[in-house]
């Protein structure tokens, strides 16, 4: 196993015990509104902290891209953090969250751990190496029919800017495929996609943290992830497809006529 991937799975597993921990005393925590639907607690915070502290140990120089604390120092290692992907979930008992963290390397991801601390499963990848569940190696779905498809998505509820785009992909989507869900952790959704659970996914207005470790899950599984637009550049720009490689090709034939001829300005 690569020892960053190993570093990564070790600040995962903790942040997920220190998640656990918190999980049997939610009307004691301090609850903070970032913006719109978007809160933060001392659970994030403390869970952040602690995958920062040991990556520090161990790397002290690779930059660090986080949710809660923001971007830090200049290296061809980034690590992009969310300690805690679906605080809204957690916050009401529902338990579909996750710890999210990837590594990039010159610009590329290299290394993904996607923890689920209620289900005990970790997903892990590194470039070249697969994608493994608890180790045992996962694939993408063979589902080739879109109507025996099952499709993930995550509502703009951030902002309403991109609302009216989303409810006609999902139209085009919920009529096509045998149905729709939204669990409320992309980043544990497209782990469910890397692993067949799930055949497809697709969100607007994602952040970097949300989806790198994800994304890169579904890729060495043999998925395919790309912008609503088939475009590449998913990461700087938030929205993201993905699925096996049939049903991202379909996926796409249905949502990219649907976006709006200024898409590539919004970005």
């Amino acid at each position: 196993m690569h020892p960053l991937l190993n570093t990564a799975i070790k600040a995962a597993r903790r942040a997920g015990s220190i998640i656990q921990r918190y999980a049997n005393q939610l009307e004691r925590l301090t609850v903070e509104s970032k913006g719109r639907n978007d809160f933060v607690t001392e659970v994030d915070r403390t869970a952040e902290q602690e995958i920062i502290a040991i990556i520090r140990s161990t790397y002290p120089d690779h930059a660090i891209l986080a949710e809660e604390s923001g971007e830090a120092g200049v290296s061809d290692y980034q690590w992009i953090i969310d300690p805690l992907d679906g605080t809204t979930n957690f916050l009401h008992g529902y338990p579909q969250y996750s710890v999210s963290i990837g590594i990039k390397r010159k610009d590329k991801l290299d290394q993904a751990v996607v923890f689920d601390p209620v289900r005990n499963e970790l997903f892990t990848a590194s470039r070249g190496n697969g994608a493994h569940l608890n180790d045992r190696r996962i694939r993408v779905s063979k589902v080739s029919k879109f109507d025996m498809a099952l499709i993930g998505t995550g509502f703009p509820f951030k902002s309403h800017e991109n609302l009216e785009i989303w409810i006609k992909s999902f139209r085009e989507i919920i009529i096509r495929s045998s149905g729709v869900r939204r669990a409320g952790s992309a980043a544990l959704d497209l782990a469910h996609v890397a692993c067949g659970r799930l055949d497809g996914f697709w969100e607007i207005g994602l952040n970097p943290w949300d989806m790198a470790a994800g994304c890169l899950l579904i890729e060495e599984a043999g998925g395919l992830v790309s912008e609503m637009s088939g475009d590449i550049n998913f990461l700087e720009t938030g929205n993201v497809l993905a699925g096996n490689p049939k049903v991202h090709e379909i996926m796409l034939s249905l949502i990219k006529p649907q976006l709006p001829t200024d898409w590539e300005n919004r970005k």
